[in-house]
């Protein structure tokens, strides 16, 4: 039997493992601040909290815990020296191992067919973080580099796909993956805003020349020219390269009303590149995909596009005329 007819199978069953979403939430994640006032804050995912209670998303996830003795993970794609700083910060540097674990726990669960898909809401977030020793644009490990490494290592899935729709570039695992034929990395961003990097030209080095993709888009884009660049440009390269696990670097500071973004885009609109993400996933990998969240610092706001973004990560059927849209 085919990965395909092994899906529709399970696809088929009423209250089939194949329709369950992993949640990570911790509250140790809200237990600092980077300083008051700070737009990376505990308001966050206090947040998301209330709106997956209040929506009863809370109620139809699946909630799974962080793993523990993530450093040798971790080290995977950070130096011992940057470990070694962050593990030095006290409050912040806990925190940081238990935000991989939750990233880690999610692989897990969804290689070993415990759920079908995930989402993590953990701070701090991730794909800024390179290898110097201190904070990079909030981030401090690199959650989403340090879990394709354990899809690939631990998980033996070879290929993993990428995909970032923060607002902001992700340096860090572009960093990561730069000369990396195993990970194809995508990100749409605005170009001009922190770090500053994310340009078409670097589309990676040795055998992993192609397999780096940018897309800068204007101030002022909207859901519908996300969803054109993903139809036109991520689903024929992603279905090209085959992954055998997806995942995303799920920042929402593309919101319309976020505090350090100018996109305009809407809740359906994260909706919408969920669909597309995950019709990748059905078509390529038996629906594997974990979600990692990144920026998104208007907090009531960023709370409405992860409900949108944990709903359809629930209720996804490949047959839905609303994915069917957004495929080639």
């Amino acid at each position: 039997m085919t990965q395909k007819e092994i899906s529709e199978q399970q696809a088929s069953l009423p209250g089939s493992v194949h329709h369950l979403t992993g949640y990570v939430f911790e509250d140790a994640f809200m237990s600092y601040e980077l300083d008051f006032g700070h737009p990376e804050s505990p308001e966050r995912l206090a947040a998301i909290g209330r709106r997956m209670e209040a929506t009863g998303l809370a109620k139809r996830v699946t909630r799974l815990a962080p793993l523990t003795r993530v450093v040798p993970h971790i080290r995977k794609i950070h130096t011992e020296a940057h470990v070694t700083a962050i593990q030095a910060l006290k409050t912040i540097g806990p925190v940081a191992e238990l935000a991989v674990g939750g990233a880690l726990a999610a692989v897990k669960a969804v290689c070993q067919g415990a759920v079908r898909n995930a989402f993590c809401a953990v701070r701090p977030p991730g794909h800024h973080s390179l290898n110097t020793g201190r904070e990079e644009g909030f981030c401090f490990y690199n959650n989403v580099a340090i879990a394709a490494k354990y899809a690939q290592d631990v998980c033996k899935m070879p290929k993993v796909l990428i995909v970032d729709w923060d607002f902001h570039h992700g340096n860090g695992t572009e960093a990561s993956f730069y000369d990396d034929p195993s990970v194809l990395y995508f990100s749409t961003h605005y170009a001009l805003a922190y770090p500053g990097t994310g340009y078409p030209e670097k589309q990676g080095k040795g055998q992993g020349l192609g397999f780096n993709i940018n897309v800068n888009m204007p101030c002022g884009a909207v859901d519908d020219d996300f969803a054109g660049v993903c139809t036109q440009m991520l689903v024929p390269r992603a279905d090209a390269f085959k992954p055998d696990f997806v995942i995303v670097s799920a920042g929402f500071d593309g919101h319309a009303n976020d505090k350090l973004g100018c996109f305009d885009m809407s809740d359906e609109g994260f909706a919408a590149l969920t669909r597309i993400v995950m019709g990748i996933a059905h078509r390529n990998c038996g629906d594997r995909i974990v979600s990692v969240l990144e920026g998104g610092y208007t907090p009531e706001d960023l709370a409405g596009a992860v409900c949108a973004h944990v709903k359809t990560l629930l209720e996804y059927e490949p047959e839905n005329k609303l994915t069917a849209n957004h495929e080639l």
